[in-house]
Formats: structure tokens, C-alpha cells, sequence
């Protein structure tokens, strides 16, 4: 499928729309996207109740909590970036997306997916200032500094995904406008172009570089030091309770990082088809924004004890009342 074009000046031939192809020729694929809608509608409760909960428990009230409501702010984003779109261009027949939004589309998709990215870092930082510095965490973590650390990421995420999208501006497209994936991605919308696209390929490399493969070594180097902080505990008992504390940030890095991994790893190596593609690049967008709030919830004993603290006391008011 074609569209019609127009020059935004002498060099650059800018496309008025690109078609989105989604799935291409999976049965039962609007099953999918409504199995999709599904997951986004429980991300956005599931993450809006741990906001509430960190919010009204004042315990909860640390720099570490700061981490977690940021994490599930940004997974309401991240998911609202992808599923409404997704719902609105295949459930509907929509499947057309003007330029302009278009780059929209691509950076904010790719923008809160740095933010993900990046927001498990700043956690497995707060891990490793807990552990390795316990006598001096709060000094060296407080709200003003985690916030400050905070909105570093937001600047790094956006100067990333703003000079990958600006970069596409500076491309033309005199062929297809045909975008083989279920939103406008980044490596399928330039692949379209007719003109020199190297300097896309290398911002492309340095995104993934900065927000996947950067982000995942200093991960894995903080829990390096981690573990060998945790190994000079001299009890078992206070051993078990250092790693309790890593288990939830763990879970969700393992879910995050596996689900990307994947799709690039077999892209890079043999290929993959584009349906696959599809739903692993969709389910990576939005199955981390599900279980992180639920993870947090169930794996982390001070939220546990928090939600019991709180149950009692509404249990005795109720009893008072009733008395």
C-alpha cells in the first residue's frame, strides 16, 4: 500500500499517512488485542492500587517507595502508550496513521519503554546502597537525591527518543508506507526510506545501548557486589533477609529484560517472523506493567505488612462502630 507524499522542503519527501499492518494473516488475531485490552484495563487498576497504597501508608513513605510509585507511573504510561492505539487501529479498522502521528506514536512507545528500562535501574541502585551501605542508605538515598536521580532518566529517556525520532525526519520515503508491526516502530518505519538512513542505524544502536544493554550490566555489576556484600553477613538468617529484599526487583528484571532479549537475540541470529515479532514485542510492552505492581505486592514484606496493618485497623473501627 502506497500514500500519497509531500515535500517538506528540497531534500526530505515526508509521506502524508503510513498503514500499520499488524498481524499479517494470524487467525483469531482481534481475540488477541481484546486478551490485550484485557491486561491494560487490570495494569492500570493493579498499578493505581499500589500508588493508593504507598500513598496513604505512611511507612511506606521511604525513597525506596518513591522507586516503586515512579515504576508504576510509568507502567500505566508505558501501557497507555501501546494498548489504546492498538485497540483503536485493529479493532477498528484504523490501521492508517497520519506522519505526524505517527512520530508521535514512536516516541512515546519507545520513550516509556526506556523509562521501564531505566526505572529498574534506580531500584537495583537502591538495593545496592541498602545492602552494601545499610549504615549510610539514608544519607546517601534520600527523597530530594532519588528524585533528583529520577528525573535524570526522564531527561536521558527523552534526549535518546527525541533525537531517534528527530533523525526520522530527515529521511524520505518514495516507495512503501507499509509499517510491518503493531504501532509506528522505529526500525520498521525508517527501513521504509529511500535515502541515506546510517545515521538512523546508529542512534537506533545507541538507543538500545543506552536503555537496554547499559541499564541490564549495571544491573547484573550491582548484584555482583550485592551477593558478595550478602555473603560476608555472618548469619544465615540475616543472609535469607538481605536477598528477601532483591527478590521482588529480581522477578521483574528477569520478566523485563528475557521477554526483549528474546525478540532481539533471534532477530539478530536467524530471523523471525513478523507475527512472533509482534507478540513478543506487544507482550513485553505489557505483561511487566501487569505483574510489577502485583510482585511488589506479594513478594515485598513491608507492602504485606502494611496491607495487613491496615486491614486491622479498619477491622477494629468497624468493630467500634458496630459496638
Amino acid at each position: 500500500m502506497t500514500s500519497e507524499i509531500s515535500q517538506s522542503n528540497d531534500t526530505f519527501v515526508h509521506p502524508q499517512t503510513f498503514f500499520v499492518t499488524g498481524f499479517m494473516g494470524m487467525p483469531y488475531s482481534n481475540y488477541y488485542y481484546i486478551f490485550l485490552l484485557f491486561i491494560y484495563i487490570l495494569t492500570v487498576l493493579a498499578n493505581s492500587l499500589t500508588i493508593l497504597l504507598i500513598y496513604v501508608e505512611e511507612s511506606l513513605h521511604s525513597p525506596k517507595y518513591v522507586a516503586v510509585v515512579h515504576l508504576a507511573i510509568v507502567d500505566i504510561f508505558a501501557s497507555s502508550a501501546v494498548v489504546p492505539r492498538m485497540i483503536h487501529s485493529f479493532l477498528f479498522d484504523a490501521q492508517v496513521i497520519t506522519y505526524e502521528a505517527c512520530l508521535s506514536d514512536m516516541f512515546f512507545s519507545h520513550f516509556f519503554a526506556a523509562m521501564e528500562s531505566f526505572s529498574l535501574v534506580v531500584l537495583a541502585y537502591d538495593r545496592f546502597i541498602a545492602i552494601c551501605f545499610p549504615l549510610r542508605y539514608h544519607i546517601i538515598v534520600s527523597h530530594t537525591k532519588m528524585l533528583k536521580i529520577l528525573g535524570m532518566t526522564w531527561f536521558l529517556a527523552f534526549i535518546t527518543m527525541g533525537i531517534s525520532v528527530v533523525l526520522i525526519t530527515r529521511l524520505s520515503f518514495c516507495k512503501s508506507t507499509v509499517v510491518t508491526s503493531y504501532f509506528c516502530d522505529h526500525g520498521p518505519v525508517y527501513h521504509l526510506a529511500c535515502n541515506d538512513t546510517y545515521p538512523n542505524f546508529i542512534m537506533a544502536r545507541i538507543a538500545m545501548t543506552s536503555v537496554f544493554f547499559a541499564p541490564l550490566t549495571i544491573i547484573v555489576c550491582s548484584y555482583a557486589a550485592i551477593l558478595n556484600a550478602v555473603l560476608k553477613i555472618g548469619s544465615a538468617e540475616g543472609r535469607r533477609k538481605a536477598m528477601l529484599t532483591c527478590t521482588s526487583h529480581l522477578i521483574l528484571v528477569a520478566i523485563f529484560y528475557i521477554l526483549i532479549s528474546g525478540t532481539y537475540i533471534a532477530s539478530m541470529i536467524s530471523g523471525i517472523h513478523q507475527n512472533a515479532r509482534i507478540i513478543n514485542n506487544s507482550l513485553s510492552a505489557t505483561i511487566p506493567a501487569l505483574l510489577n505492581p502485583i510482585i511488589y505486592t506479594l513478594k515485598t514484606e513491608e507492602i504485606l505488612n502494611a496491607v495487613k496493618m491496615r486491614y486491622k485497623r479498619r477491622t477494629a473501627e468497624l468493630d467500634t462502630m458496630n459496638h
